[in-house]
């Protein structure tokens, strides 16, 4: 799995992306991999939104090990 970081969470990661093998299978896995690697992103969760292969993800889907995930930041207008 592919695992995209966007503005202020690439920031906090330190990179843009990063690959998660075995797959996390759903969001509180993701999520809990994620936090261990990048404790900063603990601050961001609440106001995180996940994509998965370029459509938002409910949060009980499920994630496989071809899937691109996407953590997508809140963003405003302008």
């Amino acid at each position: 799995m592919r695992v995209l970081f966007f503005a202020q969470l690439k920031d906090a990661t330190g990179c843009d992306a990063i690959e998660l093998a075995p797959a996390p299978r759903d969001g509180e896995q993701l999520w809990s991999t994620l936090l261990k690697k990048f404790p900063a992103l603990a601050a961001q969760r609440a106001t995180v939104r996940l994509a998965r292969n370029w459509e938002y993800a409910a949060p009980e889907a499920t994630f496989r090990e071809e899937d691109e995930v996407a953590l997508i930041p809140p963003v405003s207008g302008g």
